[in-house]
């Protein structure tokens, strides 16, 4: 198995695969993100790498953006090369589902998000 040297890296995007996503062209996603990664350069700051279910099912694809713990909801490879060149851009808005708003994790008012289940205490 691999170890990648992460030294320099600056972002980590968490690219679902579980069945949902990948029912919803999650492999494409998956291509797409990574192919905008190598075109633009970006290899030694963005690494990628496949999840199987985050949960979020009924927003398939999921791709999570972190450090900054942003959910975005990827309907298209476009979106998702959208998200490697604009991740700290405002037009990707509507797209994301989830993000931290002082510590904590709460749902973008500005995305259709599906509302979940809550987790058992």
């Amino acid at each position: 198995m691999t170890t990648w040297n992460l030294k320099g890296t600056k972002s980590h995007l968490l690219i679902c695969n579980g069945s949902s996503c990948m029912r919803k062209g999650g492999e494409e996603v998956t291509q797409a993100v990574r192919d905008e990664i190598s075109l633009l350069g970006l290899d030694e700051e963005i690494h990628t790498t496949r999840t199987r279910c985050n949960g979020r099912c009924k927003d398939a694809c999921i791709v999570i953006a972190y450090p900054e713990g942003n959910w975005y909801r990827v309907d298209s490879p476009e979106i998702g090369r959208q998200i490697v060149r604009d991740m700290h851009e405002s037009s990707l808005e509507t797209h994301k589902v989830y993000q931290f708003v002082n510590g904590e994790m709460s749902p973008n008012p500005a995305a259709a998000a599906i509302v979940g289940v809550s987790k058992k205490k």
